[in-house]
């Protein structure tokens, strides 16, 4: 099992950046592929940025493309999401999460979740 914590959320001006960090526990952590994800309260969890085991694969959503970057380091078990020119549509929680299989877009192909971080840019 693993258990995930994020961290980095807050509260920042538009066009500021911000990195969230993703801190997991366990020793296999390299073997999970990993996602970030963002939920606003009404709607569904949608799919940000996602990593492969060894960080030479990634996948972005279109919103975020060319302004947010995801990356891993093994080593510390921790996966990043670096977000720049942030903008109030950014506005939600942040959820990191796990996936045992492969990366992948869809959050039910994950199988351990974060609690969150919030971020929320004003304009």
């Amino acid at each position: 099992q693993v258990q995930l914590v994020e961290s980095g959320g807050g509260l920042v001006q538009a066009g500021g950046s911000l990195r969230l960090s993703c801190a997991a526990s366990g020793r296999t952590f390299s073997t999970y592929a990993m996602g970030w994800f963002r939920q606003v309260p009404g709607k569904e969890r949608e799919f940000v940025a996602a990593i492969n085991l060894n960080g030479g694969v990634t996948y972005y959503a279109d919103s975020v493309k060319g302004r947010f970057t995801i990356s891993r380091d093994n080593a510390k078990n921790t996966v990043y999401l670096q977000m720049n020119s942030l903008k109030p549509e950014d506005t939600a929680v942040y959820y990191c999460a796990a996936n045992r299989l492969r990366i992948s877009h869809s959050h039910n192909e994950y199988d351990y979740w974060g609690r969150g971080t919030q971020v929320t840019v004003s304009s």
